[in-house]
């Protein structure tokens, strides 16, 4: 079995279990953070839903520069979620497009090398395979996360991720 079809029964998952969580996400709180370093619930929200497309630059470009937008394209602007529907609508089309990216890429391919920098400088270099484990999948894993935690203090109910929370005693 590929490393990229290994993947994909967990990628299916694991955007089902982010989905349902930012399907949570309180519209009248999205200027709330916990503490004044934290993102707010509008930020992180729109980072998770925008994270998918992170898989794709992995697997199709050869490296990312965060401060070096491509030649004549806008700046990067951070999604910042608007309102439920705005960050679900973001969130599905961008995992909709990483699925078939990540399904069709040869362990070949993903044994090459990928860079992520900012303004030139280096901030790591590994094999894509790597990448994809590392920068997106334990990336939603970890904002998920932190997404649970802003819910639990705002009183939402916290759905089930990998057991039973508190608020559901089901799997």
């Amino acid at each position: 079995m590929s490393f990229s079809q290994a993947l994909i029964p967990e990628f299916d998952q694991e955007m089902k279990t982010t989905r349902t969580l930012l399907e949570r996400v309180p519209e009248d709180k999205l200027a709330w953070k916990p503490h004044e370093k934290s993102m707010t619930l509008g930020r992180l929200a729109g980072h998770l839903a925008e994270l998918p497309g992170f898989v794709v630059s992995i697997i199709q470009l050869d490296e990312l520069d965060f401060a070096a937008p491509k030649e004549g394209a806008p700046p990067r602007k951070p999604l910042i979620a608007e309102s439920r529907q705005h960050v679900l609508e973001a969130f599905d089309a961008k995992a909709a497009a990483a699925r078939p990216v990540i399904a069709g890429a040869s362990d070949e391919h993903l044994a090459k090398m990928w860079k992520l920098s900012s303004a030139g400088k280096t901030i790591f270099a590994m094999p894509r395979g790597q990448a994809v484990r590392a920068m997106f999948m334990n990336h939603v894993v970890h904002h998920r996360g932190q997404l649970s935690v802003y819910l639990r203090l705002l009183d939402v109910p916290v759905p089930s991720i990998y057991g039973p929370s508190a608020d559901e005693g089901k799997i």
